[in-house]
């Protein structure tokens, strides 16, 4: 079966069965790694990308349900209007530790900027629930949103 979605700014066809999970054929089709495998559940937010901007885990989310839909994975997040923002702020705040989950972490956040341009902290955490991370960096990350957020309003990209 052929699949066509607009991954990352672009227009992909993918020969592959529709029941196979995004997170694979991005990964083993499309050489894309920067979603990481690592619940396999749809709990722990490694793997999220951006389905028509609505963070997804790529996981559990079978390949027939993005035909004709726009996907980000966080190697698109360049093109992403917060994307820039996001990755300037998790270095700046050091939202990363073993960033396994930075990933995941920096879709999810995309997903709400897109949404709602001005979080407060408490939208913020409840939004990225969905994320874990082992490491214990959570505080960072919610500052750092908070920051791609405010930088928005100073100058500070698109």
């Amino acid at each position: 079966m052929t699949t066509v979605m607009h991954l990352n700014g672009a227009r992909r066809e993918v020969e592959a069965h529709g029941q196979r999970f995004l997170l694979d054929i991005l990964r083993n089709e499309l050489g894309l790694k920067g979603s990481h495998y690592g619940c396999g559940e749809g709990n722990c937010g490694a793997c999220m990308v951006l389905v028509d901007e609505v963070p997804v885990h790529a996981c559990n989310t079978p390949l027939w349900s993005v035909a004709g839909k726009r996907v980000v994975t966080v190697e698109g997040l360049a093109g992403h209007p917060a994307g820039v923002r996001l990755q300037r702020a998790f270095v700046e705040h050091g939202a990363a530790q073993c960033g396994y989950c930075t990933s995941g972490m920096l879709v999810a956040a995309a997903g709400l900027l897109a949404r709602q341009a001005s979080p407060d902290g408490a939208e913020i955490r409840a939004h990225m629930a969905r994320n874990l991370c082992r490491c214990g960096s959570h505080l960072r990350v919610i500052r750092a949103i908070g920051a791609a957020a405010a930088d928005r309003g100073a100058g500070g990209g698109q």
